[in-house]
């Protein structure tokens, strides 16, 4: 059936161009308003800086995550020993602590031997994959991201716990407020999330404040207590019996007051997450002044040094108080621990309410660490192909918008799941950190065993000891805290690296099948004949402007197809189509009864392009509308359409857009102009 068109009157195509040097003006979506209302105007990628950093600098900003844990790692070993052999835990918890300490030094030795080595960001990642390769590798991201996606949950979480532990020595009116924890812990992961995404950087005085003012704090806790121990006749005790406090056990006589090597060795996993956060030098070395690794090396030692002090010290502190976990974690150990030493009266109280905000605003800083730290890791990993290449790019404003993104979803799941209780969440903790550090162990100690280079035997036997030790801790972890949640990081941990070695093999099989190109010749084309079908659904301006199209592109034959899935409405369009002159292309109708139209464009495109010497090109004309309502009211099915026709060979699919919004507003100007007065569109 063959018909004419005439060009309906207001085709913007025949509006005056206006001035040709004038760029034409683009709106913007609704949601980049938004997020630019939000986040504040884009940054050029060449704002992106890397600010170096001084030593002191370096250790207030890297430090945070690693010696914030003094605040819950002593507390951990008690809250398993307490209910075995009640107040003989107190005199046990010191032994544990220096038995941490001595993994402690294990793991520093071997770290600073990675931070010389390896002056590139990416820790105990980039050991593992260079030293055994990507595929291996991937334990170590598995490991890292773990680590980071459970920081961010316990850091808050123990950060919130300390300002309800000052409530609740402090405002005796305040003890009903515990059943706030979760949404204040939640509020302030999105804060954190927002500011990352405004692109608040690390590297800066108001990141490293925090660390120095914990630092101070524990210090005037440890010294006021050794002054009072000594010249005050000792230290007060808190009432280990009071209501809500962990129950006592009963002290045996046996081994250790009692306690089994198995709850020793839970109280021991428990505590080892005193230690996380070790790596966070080694992930940000690149961030150093020169020489990086020698900076980098002496800030590590410094910091391990300054957590090895802080933990021991609260734990001695906790044998001389009888400070005891409470059910619920409030007041923390911590808090209980300056009340004590502090003592009452106003200067008491500053001295409570200083320890507590400083331990509330390290946590919290400790928390933010990683959503620094995750981005930049997930990044390197989708760089090498195991991750979605879409965690590579930066976004509004610089940062890896959607690493953080995935960091914040996940870590309010976990919040949510666990009741933002922090021992629940050690549970999940311990086992990804030593897993890094067993992978960093390892890789060093095969990267010294293939050279022949001076002390060669003492840096392959330290890195050995660090890996083997902080191997022996994830099993020790994973079988004393399986049924305690560490079963869940036990599943995923192989499924996470499962999945990452999935997502390389489809990368890596998609860019054989696509970068086998042919080579190029001068030959003609190899089909004999060009068609151009335009898809029509209604007779308008985006139809005019396809068939304008289309003639443009010189084909063969060009035709109007419209698939009759409503037998009146083709007999209408047909009709109108007749009676439009202008045109000599035909309008074909393609009977769809069953109103299949993917199905219906497949089976014709694929019999038009039988004789494989015919090419078909498909103009879909796309209806697009600024607004959200009219995004609502209409429905597209270009992409569907699309999609449905990719594995045929010889047909090309083009989806030509076509503004209507802006044909309202000429259409509106017209009507302006010719009646004198402003057009609302309610006609």
């Amino acid at each position: 059936m063959a018909a004419s068109a005439k060009e309906p009157a207001g085709d913007p195509a025949e509006q005056p161009a206006g001035n040709p040097a004038e760029e034409p003006t683009v709106r913007d979506r609704p949601g980049y308003l938004l997020k630019r209302a939000l986040l504040g105007p884009p940054l050029v990628t060449q704002a992106l800086s890397h600010e170096k950093l001084s030593n002191p600098l370096a250790l207030g900003v890297l430090a945070s995550d690693c010696i914030s844990s003094t605040a819950y790692g002593p507390e951990e070993m008690l809250i398993i020993l307490v209910p075995v052999i009640g107040v003989a835990a107190f005199d046990l918890v010191p032994l544990v602590a220096c038995v941490i300490l001595l993994v402690l030094l294990l793991v520093t030795l071997s770290y600073r031997d990675v931070v010389s080595v390896y002056t590139r960001a990416g820790g105990s990642y980039v050991v593992a994959r260079e030293n055994f390769g990507p595929r291996v590798a991937q334990i170590a991201s598995v490991a890292l991201l773990i680590d980071y996606i459970v920081t961010v949950a316990v850091q808050s979480a123990a950060g919130t716990d300390a300002l309800i532990s000052l409530a609740h020595l402090v405002g005796h009116g305040f003890h009903g407020i515990d059943h706030l924890k979760l949404p204040v812990t939640a509020g302030v992961v999105v804060i954190l999330m927002y500011g990352n995404l405004r692109g608040i950087r690390e590297a800066g005085r108001a990141f490293a404040a925090p660390a120095y003012l914990f630092m101070a704090a524990i210090a005037l806790l440890l010294v006021t207590g050794l002054v009072r121990g000594v010249a005050g006749g000792g230290l007060p005790h808190t009432d280990v019996h009071a209501e809500g406090a962990y129950p006592l056990g009963s002290p045996g006589h046996g081994w250790l007051y009692g306690a089994s090597l198995f709850m020793v060795l839970r109280s021991f996993a428990n505590g080892g997450s005193s230690l996380t956060g070790l790596e966070a030098i080694s992930n940000g070395v690149s961030a150093f002044r020169s020489p990086q690794g020698r900076n980098a090396r002496r800030t590590l030692t410094v910091m391990s040094l300054i957590l090895g002090t802080m933990v021991l010290g609260v734990a001695v502190l906790a044998h001389f108080t009888h400070a005891i976990p409470y059910l619920d974690g409030n007041p923390t150990v911590l808090s209980q621990e300056a009340h004590l030493v502090f003592g009452g009266g106003w200067l008491g109280t500053a001295g409570l309410v200083y320890v507590q905000l400083a331990t509330a605003l390290i946590l919290y800083t400790g928390a933010n660490t990683p959503f620094t730290g995750f981005p930049f890791l997930a990044s390197f990993v989708a760089e090498d192909r195991f991750l979605p290449r879409q965690l590579t790019r930066r976004g509004h404003r610089l940062a890896f918008s959607n690493g953080i993104i995935c960091l914040t979803v996940v870590s309010l799941a976990l919040l949510f799941v666990t009741g933002s209780n922090v021992d629940k969440l050690v549970a999940l903790y311990a086992i990804g950190v030593f897993t890094g550090f067993t992978m960093a162990g390892a890789g060093m100690t095969a990267h010294h065993w293939r050279r022949r280079e001076p002390g060669r035997a003492w840096k392959v036997a330290v890195n050995a000891a660090a890996s083997g030790v902080s191997a022996l801790v994830v099993v020790i972890f994973a079988i004393t805290k399986f049924t305690e949640g560490a079963w869940l990081v036990v599943v995923v941990f192989p499924l996470g690296v499962w999945a990452l070695i999935r997502i390389n093999r489809q990368y890596r099989e998609e860019a054989a099948a696509l970068e086998n190109v042919p080579a190029f010749t001068s030959d003609g084309p190899r089909w004999r004949r060009h068609l151009v079908y335009v898809l029509v659904d209604v007779l308008d301006l985006a139809t005019v402007k396809a068939l304008r199209y289309a003639h443009e592109l010189r084909p063969d034959e060009v035709r109007a197809v419209h698939f009759a899935i409503d037998e009146q409405r083709a007999r209408r369009l047909a009709e109108r189509w007749d009676e439009t002159p202008g045109t000599d292309v035909p309008l074909e109708l393609v009977d769809c009864p069953d109103r299949r139209l993917r199905h219906a464009v497949t089976l014709l495109a694929a019999r038009t392009t039988a004789d494989r010497a015919t090419a078909l090109t498909l103009l879909i004309p796309r209806r697009t509308h600024s607004t959200p309502l009219g995004r609502l009211l209409h429905r597209d099915t270009g992409d569907l359409i699309a999609r449905a026709l990719e594995h045929l060979p010889n047909v090309a699919v083009t989806i030509l857009p076509f503004d209507v919004t802006q044909a309202i507003q000429l259409l509106r100007a017209a009507r302006e102009e010719a009646s004198g007065t402003p057009d609302t569109g309610a006609s």
